[in-house]
């Protein structure tokens, strides 16, 4: 059996919003595999309201910039937030999205093009990490253009202009006029900001993300004793549910709580006169899906000692 430690459960807690003992127990169950003891919470209906798994686990900056009807966002991490704040890490993260941004779509292509100083974009990260003293890297580029229309920008929680810890782009096509399409452009990434959708639409949502909700909802369904055709139906009907609840089109437009996305962008286009297509969109938040280690400082010290541990007491009966 893993050796389940304090950090673990703690670390659980702040994840799931289970209590302690169902986290031990959830981490118990799984050998220590924290997603698997997440899966474990929610098929008991311990969990909370599903956690972002977009919880920042890497510090860095996103960078986000538009030009006409492109746009491009990327991510660079560094250990820790201090290093956000330097102008010089900045400055790289605001070049290396105008890179991106004039046509450079790739992560290895990205490091191998010319900043505006002349060396290339690697030489200038490896430069930084020895100037700056801490470890950084070039993570993610992504990259959006329409025909005709506007690529929108948002960005929250913004540290300067177009740097920030989320970042949001919204790709419209349409003939509607630029005002209408930036209006609507802003409030459709403020929600995608908030709700964090996993898909543009239902039929995008990643298949293995959709069977495992399937495996969570069937043995959550399993457990209700009703008949297989029954049981069946609680599946199909929680499936349907997240796909509704993750796909951006069908999500409830946070501003309203009722107002489907799709319905939102539809008024809009009538508004305008003119016809607008939510094509596609990007979300980057800072350090989402990035596992950092947890260095609990007193516990180093006090192993090293021999001194045990301040534990949480075990609640009574």
């Amino acid at each position: 059996m893993a050796d389940i430690t304090a950090a673990m459960v703690k670390d659980l807690r702040e994840k799931s919003g289970a209590g302690m003992m169902d986290c031990k127990k959830a981490l118990s169950e799984t050998s220590g595999d924290m997603d698997g003891a997440m899966d474990w919470l929610r098929t008991k209906g311990l969990a909370a309201a599903q956690k972002k798994s977009s919880r920042t686990a890497a510090e860095g900056l996103v960078g986000v910039a538009v030009s006409g009807t492109v746009g491009a966002a990327v991510e660079v991490n560094s250990e820790t937030d201090f290093v956000a704040k330097n102008e010089q890490f900045q400055n790289f993260v605001r070049e290396v999205t105008h890179i991106a941004l004039g046509g450079v779509a790739d992560v290895d292509a990205i490091k191998a093009a010319a900043m505006p100083s002349g060396t290339t974009v690697a030489d200038t990260l490896t430069n930084n990490i020895a100037t700056i003293g801490e470890n950084q890297s070039l993570r993610r580029v992504k990259r959006l253009e329409v025909a005709k229309g506007a690529v929108v920008p948002y960005v929250h929680n913004a540290a300067a202009p177009g740097i920030g810890k989320i970042g949001v782009l919204v790709a419209l096509e349409s003939d509607a006029p630029d005002a209408a399409l930036q209006a609507l452009g802003k409030q459709v990434a403020m929600h995608i900001a908030a709700a964090f959708p996993q898909a543009l639409n239902e039929a995008d949502l990643d298949p293995e993300l959709i069977e495992r909700e399937r495996a969570i909802a069937a043995e959550k369904a399993a457990e209700s004793g009703k008949p297989a055709d029954i049981v069946a139906k609680m599946v199909e009907g929680s499936i349907a549910k997240f796909r509704k609840e993750h796909a951006l089109v069908s999500q409830l437009f946070v501003m309203d709580g009722k107002t489907k996305i799709s319905d939102v962008v539809a008024k809009a286009g009538k508004d305008a006169g003119a016809t607008i297509v939510l094509k596609d969109y990007v979300r980057f938040q800072l350090g989402e899906g990035i596992a950092r280690e947890q260095s609990d400082f007193a516990a180093e010290v006090a192993a090293a000692s021999g001194v045990p541990q301040n534990r949480e007491p075990e609640p009574t009966a």
